[in-house]
Formats: structure tokens, C-alpha cells, sequence
């Protein structure tokens, strides 16, 4: 299980500087979420796309910082990673997974891992590299969306895996330089158990200087909650936010 967070703005910032100083109350919850981080940014323009992975907790990073503050962009998504059981810590399974211009960061998980292989394009199964049920989900929404395009591919995507796999949640960010999308999909009473009940929930918040959107567990006062079984597309061109139900 792992925690999400992603932002688009107008303008090029970061993390610490959008989300203020409640940010270090997210990176505080990798001290549960601690087998590894990653960031990815996603300039609209394209001139600023980079991927940073560390197989450590953020909060005893010792570049975590600097990484967040060195690497400012009008989009980004960060990824705090508890691994599933069984599967091993190494920078191949730490999110983001990239594709061209897409980025991707998943929380939950789907079992088997191979669930889904039989459903990705074989040139896409030829990128893959590690062990999770994270990277081939990516892989196989790589595949659906070049085939129906952005929405319709997610949707479709999920059924392919609710058919064929058993999951506890399918929430994730998805970004590239025309949208950013994030998907609440999941099995509440599959949370683990010393987790609150809001443990899955996805909230968003609109500000003057940009949007966010990141998983529970933190304080997060005035944000809105994106319902469950429901995809948040946003346009970063107009910053206008298009709710779209996923069944």
C-alpha cells in the first residue's frame, strides 16, 4: 500500500511550495510507507520531464529534499511506497512508471501481479522490468488507452483486471501534458487493519496557484473528497475539473 500526491499549476512550482507547511505531514506517513519514493514531473511545454527514485523512506532520505525542491514544474506526482507483500524493494518497483510522455503512480494491489500480463501489448510487456502488479496496471492502461483512447481505455482497463484479478484498491494518478487524471477505485474493507476507515479515500483542493489532489492519512482541512468508484480528469490547459463515473 502506498501513499499518492499530484499537482498541476499554471506555473512552474513543487511540492513543499504548493502544499505549504502541512507537506512535511505527508512525508511523515512514510514512516509506515517506507520502502521506497519516487517523482516525476511532467512540464506541459515538455522541457522539464524527469524521474527521481530512492528505494528509503522520505522522511530519512537524505536527498528527499532536495529532489522536491531542485525540481520545479507546472506538474508533478509523488509516490510513497509501502511494498506488497512478497514483493522485493529495488528501484525497478518504485514508483512513478513512465511511457513517452505519460507518469503513473498506483496505490493498492492486484493478485496475482500477473493477472493481467496476457492483456498488454507485447510491445509494452517488453518494457517491463520488475515484479509489480503496479507496473503491468500501467502497462496495460498504455495499451487500452492506445486503443480507445484516454477515459474509455482506464475504464476499460479496470474491468480487465476486476475480471481476471482479485484487487484491494486500483487508485491512481495518471499524467501526462494535456491532462492529469486520478482514479478513486477501491475495496474499503480491504484496508489494512490498523488502518482508519478513510485509509483509501482520495481528496483534492483547488488553489490560486494550483491543483492537488493526494491520498488520506494527513491534515488536509478544506479539501473535497473525489468519490469512491469515480475518475477526476483535469484539463491543464483550463484547470477545469471533469468528474466521471467509473461503472
Amino acid at each position: 500500500m502506498c501513499r499518492l500526491m499530484g499537482y498541476v499549476s499554471p506555473s512552474r512550482t513543487s511540492f513543499p511550495a504548493l502544499v505549504g507547511d502541512q507537506f512535511s505531514d505527508f512525508v511523515a506517513l512514510s514512516s509506515v510507507h517506507c520502502d521506497g519514493w519516487g517523482l516525476s514531473t511532467v512540464d506541459q511545454g515538455g522541457g522539464h520531464n524527469v524521474v527521481e527514485k530512492r528505494v528509503e523512506s522520505a522522511v530519512q532520505s537524505s536527498t528527499f529534499n532536495k529532489a522536491m525542491a531542485d525540481n520545479a514544474a507546472d506538474g508533478a506526482l509523488l509516490h510513497l511506497r509501502w511494498a506488497t507483500k512478497g514483493l522485493s524493494n529495488s528501484e525497478n518497483n518504485t514508483h512513478p512508471f513512465t511511457y513517452g510522455e505519460y507518469s503513473f503512480i498506483h496505490n493498492g494491489s492486484i493478485f496475482p501481479p500477473e493477472a493481467v500480463t496476457a492483456f498488454i501489448d507485447p510491445k509494452f510487456n517488453s518494457l517491463i522490468v520488475g515484479d509489480t502488479d503496479s507496473e503491468r496496471y500501467f502497462y496495460l492502461v498504455m495499451t487500452e488507452v492506445e486503443k480507445l483512447g484516454l477515459t474509455e481505455g482506464l475504464k476499460h482497463a479496470l474491468k480487465l483486471i476486476k475480471a481476471h484479478g482479485e484487487t484491494t484498491s486500483l487508485n491512481c494518478m495518471l499524467m501526462n501534458r494535456d491532462f492529469f487524471i486520478t482514479l478513486s477505485e477501491h475495496n474499503a474493507m480491504k484496508k489494512p487493519e490498523w488502518a482508519p476507515d478513510d485509509y483509501y479515500e482520495i481528496k483534492y483542493l483547488p488553489t490560486p496557484d494550483g491543483l492537488l489532489f493526494a491520498s488520506s492519512g494527513w491534515n488536509q482541512p478544506g479539501w473535497t473528497l473525489l468519490e469512491n468508484h469515480h475518475m477526476a480528469l483535469v484539463n491543464r490547459s483550463t484547470f477545469e475539473i471533469e468528474i466521471l463515473a467509473l461503472t
